[in-house]
């Protein structure tokens, strides 16, 4: 699964010292002309709390984090969204850098409550985007992303998903990641989104 290589990078880089590029996360095909493809986000298109459209083109030459939550979710949501707007305010000053949550319960999380939600994080949401949508395609690029979020009704709020928050680049490759409940792997976290920022900068 995918999920299991992610567990696999984080044994493997828990213990190292602070990398100066960071590795491509995912899984890796070598073309026959010996280039390595690596894992991309594939092509998506949702609705923001705006109503607007977001697709890959909103990122363009942008690098962001995401995550996957429900405003509704009564366990980790909260702690992780805490996180998220920590990272917000990290990177209030860099116009190359933007966030996206994506509710995995779009039934109850319209683009209407996803604004009210937005509105009283009292975050800039020209850089933050909600995204709702069809149900599946939400939870399928949960997938892409490497986050388990998937229907339970015997978990809380009947959701039972991650609190990762993923890092990606301008190309659309998973560069990094942290657990979202964690202040401490958070703050390596934006460490990192620096020495992604440096690749670009050179």
């Amino acid at each position: 699964m995918k999920n299991f290589y992610l567990l696999l990078l984080a044994i493997t880089f828990s213990c190292s010292t602070q990398p100066k590029e960071l590795p491509f996360i995912g899984f890796q095909e070598t073309l026959d002309d010996g280039t390595i493809k690596y894992h991309t986000i594939p092509p998506f298109s949702f609705v923001n709390q705006d109503s607007l459209k977001i697709d890959n083109d909103s990122f363009k030459n942008k690098i962001y984090a995401a995550d996957f939550f429900f405003t509704s979710c009564p366990s980790i949501c909260p702690k992780v969204m805490k996180q998220m707007v920590r990272i917000a305010d990290s990177q209030e000053n860099n116009e190359k850098f933007k966030l996206v949550s994506h509710t995995i319960d779009p039934k109850r999380d319209t683009h209407e409550v996803l604004k009210i939600y937005a509105d009283n994080l009292g975050i800039d949401q020209s850089k933050w985007y909600f995204l709702t949508g069809q149900k599946d395609e939400l939870l399928d690029m949960a997938d892409e992303y490497y986050v388990a979020a998937y229907e339970d009704p015997t978990a809380p709020g009947g959701f039972d998903h991650s609190g990762k928050i993923l890092l990606i680049d301008t190309k659309g490759h998973i560069r990094a990641f942290c657990d979202g409940t964690d202040p401490d792997d958070v703050t390596q976290f934006i460490k990192d989104i620096d020495v992604l920022m440096a690749e670009y900068d050179d």
